[in-house]
């Protein structure tokens, strides 16, 4: 009798065991369910800034052995996407035509020279574009910007640096301050004289 009621009971722990398994797959499966037909949250829509081709421009200083220039290519066009006060795509484009040379000592000779095929001969190519591929913060107002630049029929993966000054309902605010390789894109004059790096500050300006 003892032995009948020792197996009665391993048998009931048995069916207790089960029944709790049978429930917790039940749960899982309902949570799965839920989150998988909740709505998305309207937060996670990217909201578009429209780039201010008044006041974005592309500054940049140009180095020989024995003095240097200055001078700026206005920005064209462009968008930038935000998702929750940070930057998360956007692309735009620059008018390499409109180039100015901003200091005396280079004036319109240094403008005409870099305007021709030396250079960047915008007779052929007016404009450069670059569209972002990745962007990650390291900081809460820095982010390593990864994208493609196209610049004189060539088109060529480049990383930077960019400060998010502002990128709320007052509107969007963005710089970076980096080295450019010329010679990625075609641009060889006077390597040996002339830096082969230019250096560059990027200002985009954007609003909703």
């Amino acid at each position: 009798m003892y032995f009948s009621s020792l197996y009665f009971q391993k048998y009931l722990n048995k069916k207790s065991y089960m029944k709790k398994i049978m429930f917790s797959i039940a749960v899982i499966a309902a949570s799965i369910s839920l989150f998988s037909f909740a709505p998305k949250a309207k937060n996670a829509d990217a909201v578009t800034f429209t780039v201010t081709a008044q006041k974005s421009k592309v500054d940049f200083t140009g180095s020989k052995k024995s003095d240097y220039h200055t001078g700026y290519f206005p920005i064209k066009s462009g968008a930038v996407q935000v998702n929750g006060g940070k930057l998360v795509g956007g692309s735009f484009v620059i008018d390499i035509a409109g180039l100015k040379v901003t200091d005396d000592r280079g004036g319109e000779k240094l403008q005409g020279h870099l305007s021709s095929a030396d250079f960047f001969d915008i007779t052929k190519f007016g404009e450069a574009s670059f569209t972002i591929s990745s962007v990650e913060y390291t900081k809460a107002d820095r982010a390593t910007i990864k994208g493609d630049l196209n610049l004189k029929g060539i088109k060529a993966p480049i990383t930077f640096t960019a400060v998010i000054r502002n990128a709320d309902d007052k509107g969007f605010f963005a710089e970076a301050f980096m080295p450019f390789d010329r010679t990625l894109f075609g641009i060889n004059y006077g390597i040996g004289m002339v830096d082969a790096e230019v250096q560059l500050a990027i200002h985009i300006y954007g609003t909703k």
